[in-house]
């Protein structure tokens, strides 16, 4: 499976952008798919997923209530809409697929292919 991310870009604080994943080459409806973001000089950290099954989206507190992911699978794409975005959200956004279970769906260990990555740049 190969995963394309695209959609970041320079935005001010309070403003939004949707990034997006676009998978080709697997059964994109078989995988779940995340996304994990790495500020500078941080490590790489969890965001959200979208398991294959469907249903909503699992997040990480930070984002909770600000970020939307979902997925289309005719598209073979998942979106993660970012609102009320801050400087602390400034980062490389990385989108994910695999087939974790649920306990370890945060992990990013759990994920076979990875995209190269958006970036977000927030500024105050």
């Amino acid at each position: 499976v190969q995963l394309q991310a695209s959609g970041g870009g320079l935005v001010q604080t309070g403003g939004s952008l949707r990034l997006s994943c676009a998978a080709s080459g697997g059964t994109f409806s078989s995988y779940t798919i995340s996304w994990f973001r790495q500020a500078p000089g941080k490590e790489r950290e969890f965001v959200s997923f979208n398991r294959y099954s469907g249903g909503t989206a699992t997040y990480a507190d930070s984002v909770r209530g600000r970020f939307t992911a979902y997925r289309d699978n005719a598209k073979n794409t998942v979106y993660l809409q970012m609102n009320s975005l801050g400087p602390e959200d400034t980062a490389v956004y990385y989108c994910a697929a695999g087939r974790p279970i649920l306990s370890t769906a945060r992990k990013m260990t759990s994920y076979y292919y990875w995209g190269q990555g958006t970036l977000v740049t927030v500024s105050s």
